[in-house]
């Protein structure tokens, strides 16, 4: 069952993980860890090679499939969260610090344009999946929209905005966005780690605090696998 994050220990928030710095994003050594951040990304891109696979089978009615697929509103929960955490949280920050360089500021809007391009796509997939007389026609066009735009938008932050963030916020300033994305932690951590390679597995969860690590061990990594996310039907497990 989904149960509720352990109580951290002394020191943490709940569901906080320790700063760490010296890390390495893409080829580049950053003082921000962005351990969290690269692989939400990892994890998106997964979710959309699986949303694209169900689409392309057409034998077996990728509508009802994705449309009552439990890793459709995973994906959308976190993609969700994943947005509202940046403009909510980290943005605005990166904003009033960098007052008067207009360049860094219009790479902001960009991204912020981005953003807002990928709400409708969302919407507009779920109206075809609804649609049992002719979403399924709609539905390749608007899945491999969702792939381009946002596959492009994730490696736009990961080639230009990264090293601006890091450039300009501390690790204090940057922790709320992070933290953001592990409120509910016991969802959020098995899909994090869903497919991720033993190295980066080992890295994301060594910064757990124990009782998280062990509440994964122990209970949400098997309650994750009892879903079977892209199976149709599925969607009623998470209830």
């Amino acid at each position: 069952m989904w149960g509720p994050v352990p109580s951290a220990p002394d020191g943490w928030t709940i569901g906080g993980w320790p700063l760490r710095r010296k890390k390495k994003a893409g080829t580049e050594s950053f003082q921000i860890d962005f351990t969290v951040m690269n692989a939400t990304h990892d994890a998106l891109r997964r979710d959309l090679e699986h949303i694209a696979t169900i689409t392309a089978r057409l034998s077996d009615d990728p509508c009802r499939v994705l449309g009552t697929a439990a890793g459709w509103e995973m994906f959308k929960a976190h993609l969700r969260i994943h947005h509202l955490a940046e403009d909510r949280l980290l943005w605005p920050v990166m904003r009033r610090a960098l007052a008067g360089r207009p360049d860094d500021l219009a790479l902001l809007e960009e991204l912020e344009a981005e953003h807002a391009a990928v709400d409708p796509l969302l919407y507009a997939i779920d109206a075809a999946l609804a649609d049992r007389e002719g979403g399924l026609g709609r539905l390749a066009g608007l899945t491999d929209a969702l792939f381009t735009g946002l596959s492009e938008h994730l490696g736009h932050e990961e080639s230009e905005v990264l090293a601006l963030i890091d450039a300009t916020l501390t690790q204090e300033e940057y922790a709320p966005f992070d933290e953001a994305h592990r409120r509910s932690a016991a969802r959020f951590v098995p899909w994090l780690l869903d497919g991720a390679g033993k190295e980066a597995s080992a890295r994301i969860l060594a910064a757990l605090p124990e009782p998280v690590r062990q509440a994964y061990a122990q209970e949400w990594r098997e309650a994750y696998a009892r879903l079977d996310r892209w199976s149709g039907g599925s969607v009623r497990r998470l209830e």
